[in-house]
């Protein structure tokens, strides 16, 4: 039997002389006035004892009260903890709120016990008769006394658990805290998608993936309506916070959706003028290489043979998307259009750069044909120019960065005394100079970085 429960027997076992008290304070004013007389007159079937007898009485009725008294502590403190269990277990599943629920039980059966000595201490003894023996009210004040002091104990074991629970309970209150606002905030981002959507529509934009989307998260807020008493407090949480970021995703694409159809609309045109624009550069090409066959050598241009062919292929690819990309926009399909639309960029681009590759190509092999030697001096400082960091505050430079420089000077040479055939291969001239320069270059960043990091 639980305290709570037992609570309304122990009453019942007597009217105690507290409660006699506070029924007479409670009656009117004449009932009261014309109850005195008979109770101070002798009047009442009650016989008085003296001395002794009624001292021990009133000691009976004091341990009675005590002991009614700490089981009503102990029962008010029963039932605040109760609540702070199902707190915790509304919201904690871990071992830890479990080990709390099971020691929280066995707390529970601890006090039934007490409550059981207690209620029977007292069904045993009627205090208020008038025969009651000395000995009677002797046993009934030390089984009372008794019965209190195992209430107290209990109750202050309660106590200590309900300490103990502080974090785990501190933890679940901040949940149960969270969990409104939470809720609510999910609600409101919905309802803004919602909104959102509707006024894409009315502009004319079907936007059927976003309702599809927005139509998804329907059995959500019916399960955040049903409310946590139903799923767990942790989970309603959880759900609250997936929807609000679904719901917010979607009500930006649908805010942004407007300014995506006239971005992709602007796209598709200045594509198509690009690619246009390819087509006539990509006629350019073959008289390009046909001048670099007459003046140089074939390992100056074989590897542009391809770019016309290869050029016509890209650009005819790019129309094709170009037409994908463009019934994907009017079917409002803005993810294909958008990949589409990748697709073309990259194909143009492609294109951009081997056709400007040919006339590079040919603008890059005059300068040298006519004068080399610009080129040689151009290399040649970069490599002086990272020597002297290199001996910069030194006697000997460190062999990192002199073994590099060498080899990038003997490089240099070699490249140099291969311009004195009959048809020299300028662009392997180049494509060597340009490979001293990038070695210098590294050489001087590696130098730099050593000593800014001992700095």
């Amino acid at each position: 039997m639980t305290a709570t429960h037992a609570q309304p027997r122990a009453r019942a076992g007597g009217s105690s002389a507290v409660r006699d008290v506070f029924v007479l304070m409670l009656l009117p004013v004449p009932l009261l006035a014309a109850s005195l007389p008979a109770a101070f007159a002798g009047g009442g079937t009650r016989r008085w004892f003296g001395g002794r007898g009624e001292s021990q009485r009133a000691e009976a009725q004091a341990a009675k009260d005590a002991a009614a008294s700490a089981f009503y502590e102990l029962d008010t403190a029963q039932r605040d903890l109760r609540i702070s269990i199902e707190t915790i277990t509304a919201v904690d599943s871990s071992p830890a709120a479990r080990k709390a629920v099971d020691d929280f039980a066995a707390l529970g059966r601890r006090i039934d016990e007490v409550s059981h000595t207690y209620i029977t201490a007292v069904d045993a003894h009627d205090l208020d008769r008038d025969d009651l023996e000395h000995s009677v009210a002797s046993r009934a004040r030390a089984e009372l006394t008794t019965a209190k002091d195992e209430l107290v104990r209990v109750k202050a074991e309660l106590d200590r658990f309900a300490q103990g629970l502080g974090p785990l309970l501190g933890s679940a209150e901040t949940q149960l805290a969270r969990l409104a606002p939470a809720v609510e905030r999910a609600r409101q981002a919905l309802l803004g998608a919602s909104n959102a959507l509707d006024a894409v529509r009315a502009s004319g934009l079907r936007a059927d993936d976003l309702a599809a989307r927005l139509a998804a998260l329907a059995p959500e807020l019916t399960k955040l309506n049903q409310g946590a008493g139903r799923h767990g407090v942790a989970e309603t949480l959880q759900r609250a916070d997936r929807v609000l970021r679904d719901a917010e995703a979607v009500r930006a694409e649908a805010d942004k959706l407007p300014e995506r159809a006239a971005e992709i609309d602007h796209r598709l045109v200045s594509l198509r003028t690009r690619a246009q624009a390819l087509t006539t550069r990509a006629g350019s090409v073959e008289p390009v290489l046909s001048e670099l066959r007459r003046r140089f050598s074939a390992a100056c241009w074989q590897d542009l043979q391809p770019v016309p062919e290869q050029a016509a292929v890209n650009v005819r690819q790019a129309e094709e998307k170009l037409k994908e990309a463009a019934q994907a926009r009017d079917e409002q399909r803005w993810a294909d259009a958008t990949s589409r639309l990748r697709t073309v960029r990259a194909l143009l681009n492609a294109t951009d750069e081997a056709v400007s590759a040919a006339g590079d190509r040919l603008y890059r092999l005059d300068g040298v044909a006519k004068d080399p030697q610009a080129e040689i001096q151009r290399t040649r400082f970069a490599v002086r120019d990272a020597q002297r960091l290199a001996m910069d505050g030194r006697s000997t430079p460190d062999p990192r960065h002199a073994r590099p420089l060498d080899d990038a000077v003997a490089r240099l040479d070699r490249a140099v005394v291969a311009l004195d055939g009959r048809h020299p291969d300028y662009w392997h001239f180049l494509t060597e100079t340009e490979a001293v320069r990038q070695t210098a270059a590294r050489v001087v960043s590696e130098i730099r970085e050593e000593r800014g990091a001992g700095t």
